[in-house]
């Protein structure tokens, strides 16, 4: 599942987010107004999951989007049992960069587990027997400089200059 926050005033979701290779398993994108992606359209989907009990987040304003919904999830209204929540500390971003390592502390402060895509995606196949392991395995070293990258930038707190060269060079168009 996907949210966007005020679509008309915003903007869509990213374009380069392909979410067509997840098929079925993508559940909607949903306009919202709230800081939480735990909207009622979302709490129903997951009501008729009883079965997941572990979710993975990741987005944009780290320190806003993100953390409410983590910390709805943790304590949410609609159901009786938490889940336990994983955040993708390598796919979170905020205006302001110095928030992000802020807002994962607070994560783990609130008992979220916060993790890279790399780490949860080899929890996920879990062995290299899984059938998808290669795919996955191919798909992992395929986006090593990216990985770095975004790992320079949680370590350093900042983007990596050629990042800022390349961001101001679009915004100068």
């Amino acid at each position: 599942m996907f949210s966007v926050q005020l679509f008309r005033s915003l903007g869509p979701l990213d374009p380069a987010i392909d979410f067509h290779p997840l098929g079925k398993l993508h559940l909607g994108t949903f306009d919202k107004t709230i800081f939480s992606m735990v909207t009622p359209e979302i709490e129903n989907i997951l009501l008729a999951r009883p079965h997941v009990q572990n979710i993975v987040l990741f987005g944009i304003e780290s320190h806003i989007c993100v953390l409410q919904t983590a910390l709805s999830l943790l304590n949410p209204t609609f159901r009786a049992k938490p889940y336990t929540v994983y955040v993708m500390a390598d796919c979170v971003a905020s205006c302001n960069s110095w928030e992000v390592p802020i807002a994962l502390q607070r994560l783990a402060q609130e008992g979220v587990f916060t993790s890279t895509t790399e780490s949860i995606g080899f929890q996920l196949i879990g062995d290299a027997k899984h059938p998808k392991f290669k795919a996955f395995s191919a798909l992992t070293k395929e986006s090593k400089e990216g990985t770095a990258r975004a790992g320079e930038f949680l370590v350093a707190g900042k983007r990596p200059e050629r990042e800022i060269s390349s961001l101001v060079a679009k915004t100068s168009l």
